[in-house]
């Protein structure tokens, strides 16, 4: 059989398996996998709440357990060979707290080993772990703030303030500031006993731990001039600033009682109106652990939190591939999806509209229970559905609405950014957070840009002449790497934002010949594998430069097919034996099936997309077919 044959066998395939696994009401339901820590925390809460949910702290407790490396280690991915301190200190305090680990367990003793070894919890860089530990009594505050709680009182107008932070940055940080300032930490009676490993009686966060350099210091020195400018007793200034922080959490929690539908905020929110006084049995925080049990999601018999559901995404990406594999625009599994969507569409201001002039709502967010914070990429992957999906006067609407937010988040430079626009105050990078510069910005993205420009090219039939892609255009070649590839903020990494910058720019009629897609396609090329596969690792994310995997999995190798089919009339040997390794993938199952393709936070944060794995795959295969089948 040849390979062309291959290709529409696995195709179709892939397609009988899609619309069999959609649900009734339209969507497709798969897994965001986002590690241990979130089982973790969950763990924590809910006995720090004292909510005795045996069943469900004993599956959480034996997933976070079934996770563990025999060298004693939890890891972030599969190739972090000394595996990722903050996950271990995270998954031997949740098991402990849960109650059904000892710390005579030989697997325990080996955690408890490895910490120590890489010198203890005094030596985490992630924030929000030193946070959990701290709300929780297991680390001490700094003696002193490095930002007060006032700073959330500075005006959007100053040099610096709460408001240059991206909104996702924004809603973890101001539970974070409420808690660091009252240094509240609950504890229970079958609270662990972890200080064995602080190893060391320095406490890491304290501002006399923190590197000097001169950007801090600016940073910090123009929040104190910021801060010594408002009028007011100090007394009345924090009460104040308290009320802020409170007011500005209960604004935007979701109506399934979330913040902002992430588990991981919600989670700190709670902590932090408990330490404004809130009982424990406080309606408000019962509804808010009610909308993270909805969170909770099945996987294989054990049972995990996701940080928010990819309800959205998933079936907007779902319905697009499926039309691209040959799928009718009126069978009624589009339709349903697109009903999905358009009921989805949010319509109301949110935070993103604070750099417009004329906001109008229109965009998708990322989750089934997110109703205030729309994403760009969420929106364009809405846009393909409705705008494919057959002539209805609601869809046409709806993708008006859509069209016209889209563009309005496009920043000043020319490029998108994921959430809000001008979110790009360079002295934010110089906070003391690992990943600050990811955490703290929301600035132009190689693969929101690309992804943006794809939708436009190819849906809505726009190329290079309109000046507002142009400028697209031009960012994506000013911020090309020297090797040719492009960095991806939320996927990994270089692969990522790569294919969507090149199927990007060949959407809107940019020649195969520009220097930049020839420079991309001779990358791609350098960085295939012996095995005619692509994967990348992880390491890319915090290193910043491109890392191989290797060896293959099917969702990096189909981008990179993409990204060469965009660009190559004929298929390239190398394409075709892409192709024969990507069928070759669909078929096996091995470590690198479950490799973490999301970015988040460098160095602290990767997803799963169990999706991933049907709708690239079946994308590439697609235009694979559509372009070659019938050449010669």
């Amino acid at each position: 059989m040849g390979v062309f044959e291959q290709a529409r066998g696995e195709k179709d395939r892939l397609v009988r398996q899609l619309l069999n696994g959609q649900r009734e009401d339209g969507t497709w339901r798969f897994l965001f996998e986002n590690g241990i820590s979130l089982d973790a925390y969950m763990i924590m809460l809910l006995r720090s709440l004292q909510l005795e949910d045996e069943p469900l702290i004993r599956r959480l407790h034996d997933r976070i357990l079934d996770r563990q490396r025999a060298d004693g280690v939890w890891a972030l991915y599969a190739d972090e060979r000394d595996g990722h301190l903050a996950s271990t200190v995270e998954a031997y305090y949740a098991l402990l707290y849960a109650g059904y680990s000892r710390k005579t367990d030989d697997r325990l003793r080996r955690a408890e080993r490895r910490i120590l070894d890489q010198g203890g919890m005094r030596r985490i860089n992630g924030l929000l772990t030193k946070v959990m530990l701290a709300a929780t009594g297991q680390y001490p505050w700094p003696a002193r703030l490095t930002i007060p709680l006032e700073f959330l009182l500075l005006p959007p107008s100053s040099p610096i303030s709460f408001h240059d932070f991206s909104s996702y940055a924004r809603v973890h940080f101001a539970p974070v500031l409420l808690l660091a300032d009252r240094r509240f930490a609950v504890t229970t009676a079958s609270s662990p006993d972890l200080s064995a490993l602080l190893a060391g009686n320095a406490t890491y966060g304290s501002n006399d731990a923190l590197p000097r350099n001169r950007g801090l210091e600016t940073l910090l020195q123009t929040i104190h001039t910021g801060l010594g400018q408002i009028a007011g007793m100090p007394a009345q200034l924090h009460k104040t600033a308290a009320r802020r922080a409170e007011r500005f959490m209960l604004d935007r929690v979701e109506p399934d009682g979330t913040l902002y539908s992430y588990a991981t905020s919600t989670i700190l929110m709670l902590f932090a109106l408990l330490a404004l006084g809130y009982d424990k049995r406080h309606p408000f925080l019962l509804r808010a652990v009610q909308g993270l049990y909805d969170m909770i999601a099945d996987d294989n018999g054990m049972l995990l939190l996701q940080n928010s559901p990819s309800t959205i995404w998933d079936t907007a990406l779902i319905g697009d591939a499926l039309l691209q594999a040959g799928v009718a625009a009126d069978h009624p599994a589009i339709r349903k999806a697109a009903d999905f969507l358009l009921a989805k569409q949010q319509r109301s201001p949110g935070d993103w509209s604070q750099n417009m002039a004329h906001p109008a709502p229109g965009g998708w967010g990322f989750s089934e229970s997110n109703t205030k914070h729309p994403d760009v990429d969420d929106t364009t992957a809405a846009l393909r559905l409705l705008r494919a999906a057959g002539p209805r006067p609601a869809y046409a609407e709806a993708a008006e609405k859509g069209m016209n937010w889209t563009l309005a988040m496009q920043n000043d430079d020319g490029g998108w950014p994921a959430f809000e626009r001008g979110k790009t105050n360079e002295l934010l990078k110089w906070l003391p957070i690992e990943g600050a510069q990811a955490a703290a910005l929301d600035p132009s993205s190689a693969d929101l840009t690309g992804r943006t420009l794809e939708y436009w090219g190819r849906t809505e039939r726009l190329t290079v002449r309109h000046a507002f892609i142009r400028r697209g255009v031009d960012w994506l070649a000013e911020h090309q790497e020297e090797d040719g590839s492009w960095y991806g903020r939320w996927g990994i990494c270089y692969l990522y934002g790569t294919w969507a910058a090149v199927t990007g720019m060949m959407a809107v009629g940019v020649e195969a010949e520009h220097p930049a897609v020839r420079r991309a396609v001779r990358w791609l090329l350098d960085v295939q594998l012996p095995d005619g596969g692509w994967g990348e690792s992880c390491r890319s994310d915090q290193l910043m430069r491109y890392v191989p995997l290797g060896t293959s999995n099917a969702a990096q190798t189909a981008w990179a097919l993409d990204a060469l089919i965009a660009v190559h009339a004929a298929p390239l040997p190398a394409i075709t034996r892409g192709i024969e390794r990507l069928i070759a993938l669909l078929h096996t199952k091995d470590e690198a099936t479950d490799y973490p393709l999301g970015a988040g936070l460098p160095g602290t944060y990767y997803t799963h997309y169990h999706s991933y794995r049907y709708i690239w795959p079946l994308l590439a295969l697609s235009r694979y077919r559509n372009k070659y089948a019938a050449k010669p």
